[in-house]
């Protein structure tokens, strides 16, 4: 008789910290480094001198943009916003008259979408089909976030400037105004930076879902719910929340000593993966200060008092500022307002997740851990 050997759990460490559960070629975080690429770029120069759109062609197909290849990527972004025009303006017409809150609308959008494209499991697709999905759901996502803020206003869409990218468009639908090159430089820096980063809970919520077979907007969907958590991407607007409090240089170390002291996070400092300087943080400290004025001087003192009073309260432990701080005082720059700091976060990091799902549905292999039982152990039935 043939017995069957369950195999033997393996415990991970709480919250899955450094354990490694795929193979990607998307990209790289060294957090004891603090340093993280895309493909084989490193992200903080792309950021610096790249397009979005350049970021966003390499990170997806994993080819270098060159003038050779550059028009058929634009061509593809041009054909899918084209192709969707009409059912864009449907759903947002429809997802606008539900809520006014963006992220909510962009949640129920995507799958709407999908829905009146009939875009199909990925499971059912071939790989050009898979990614035509991903760029045109893309492609989309800046569109949508910008028309669901106008409704919101109570503001029709701005006609698109035909001449200026992705970024330029968005900064004038969110401000009203036909942005100059310092912001858009400002926001593109951004927006390139945080295109991806790992494993983090956004992107291995869509991988898992991707490892279904699902369709790619349900892929983007669980990615934005994990997102907008206080601890994931939820937390831009609440690090100005700090400064605003603290009103004046002589106000920070009191009001950080009590934040600590009542046991409350504070919220820009610290990160699950960096023990050294958040390099996107230092990346954005620098946009910022090339802006200047007393508001920066102001994050730049709360900087300093913060990670040293940090180091005083947990000793050991290596917090220090992180993307969310600095990169919060450089959408305010630019004219975005608090409530849509986290939606053009989520316009950025909609890149990493399609370059992962369309990584993801390459494998088989569906995402299945397992979990220790630590509940009651099942009851006799009464004699």
């Amino acid at each position: 008789m043939t017995t069957t050997t369950r195999p033997t759990p393996i415990d991970a460490p709480h919250g899955l910290a450094g354990v490694i559960v795929a193979d990607t070629a998307v990209s790289d975080v060294r957090g004891a480094e603090g340093f993280y690429q895309y493909r084989d770029r490193s992200a903080i120069e792309l950021a610096e001198t790249a397009t979005f759109e350049d970021a966003w062609q390499l990170l997806v197909t994993g080819e270098d943009p060159t003038d050779a290849s550059r028009p058929a990527f634009a061509a593809r972004i041009v054909e899918s916003l084209t192709a969707w025009s009409a059912d864009v303006d449907a759903v947002v017409d429809l997802v606008s008259s539900a809520t006014p809150d963006v992220l909510a609308g962009l949640a129920a959008a995507w799958p709407l979408l999908g829905a009146r494209r009939s875009i199909r499991p990925l499971y059912d697709l071939d790989e050009d089909e898979r990614l035509a999905d991903a760029v045109a759901l893309a492609a989309a996502t800046p569109v949508l976030v910008g028309a669901l803020w106008r409704r919101a206003q109570g503001e029709a869409r701005l006609p698109v400037v035909e001449d200026r990218g992705v970024v330029a468009n968005y900064l004038l639908q969110v401000t009203g105004v036909v942005p100059d090159a310092a912001t858009e430089s400002a926001l593109t820096a951004y927006l390139i930076a945080v295109m991806d980063h790992g494993f983090n809970a956004s992107t291995f919520t869509a991988r898992v879902i991707a490892s279904t077979g699902a369709d790619a907007a349900a892929c983007l969907v669980g990615a934005l719910g994990a997102l907008t958590g206080p601890l994931h991407g939820g937390a831009p607007s609440r690090a100005l929340d700090g400064l605003d409090e603290v009103g004046s240089a002589d106000g920070i170390e009191p009001w950080i000593r009590g934040e600590l002291a009542a046991g409350r996070k504070l919220m820009g400092f610290g990160h699950a993966v960096y023990r050294t300087a958040d390099p996107r943080a230092e990346l954005m400290k620098r946009v910022a200060a090339r802006t200047g004025g007393p508001r920066v001087e102001l994050a730049l003192r709360f900087q300093e008092s913060a990670e040293r009073l940090l180091a005083e309260a947990k000793p050991g432990r290596e917090l220090h500022a992180n993307v969310e701080f600095w990169a919060a005082l450089v959408m305010e720059r630019c004219g975005i307002p608090r409530s849509m700091f986290t939606p053009t976060f989520a316009i950025a990091r909609t890149i990493g997740w399609t370059a992962h799902l369309l990584e993801q549905a390459r494998d088989p292999k569906i995402i299945r851990p397992s979990a220790r039982y630590v509940g009651r152990a099942v009851r006799r039935p009464a004699a």
